[in-house]
């Protein structure tokens, strides 16, 4: 018998769609076009997260809150593990290179190094590398 493995789709709402999608793809995630329209972008980061792209407008038909600008706000923060110390680096170059900003001051505590950054709506991504040796028990 296979274990369930739950997945997360992380909702974002979006001011330009085309934009994000351009964003995102420079990131190196891999645009599912069976569920991505005019409306909205399905985005696989890996096996069991996906971050979907929408439009303000189809955003708001799954809300009855009100939608934030997140640049001023924050909604939530989204930590993504690195597999290594220049893994999180090499994303968080690619990010600025898309025209995402930095966020925040680097994080290095030696076991564990961290940056993080703010896609083009605001949204925050921290990108972490912990050492598995420091977790062991």
């Amino acid at each position: 018998m296979t274990q369930y493995q739950q997945m997360i789709f992380t909702n974002l709402a979006v001011s330009d769609l085309e934009a994000s999608k351009k964003f995102f793809s420079e990131l190196g995630y891999t645009l599912n076009a069976q569920f991505s329209d005019e409306t909205c972008a399905s985005f696989v980061v890996s096996e069991h997260i996906v971050i979907m792209l929408l439009t303000k407008e189809k955003y708001a038909s799954f809300t009855k809150k009100a939608i934030i600008d997140s640049h001023s706000n924050s909604e939530v923060l989204l930590c993504l593990s690195a597999e290594s110390r220049e893994k999180v680096d090499e994303l968080v170059g690619k990010a600025l290179a898309a025209g995402g900003t930095e966020s925040g001051e680097k994080q290095d505590y030696g076991f564990m190094y961290g940056r993080a950054f703010d896609d083009l709506d605001g949204h925050t991504f921290e990108i972490m590398w912990m050492d598995p040796s420091a977790i062991e028990s």
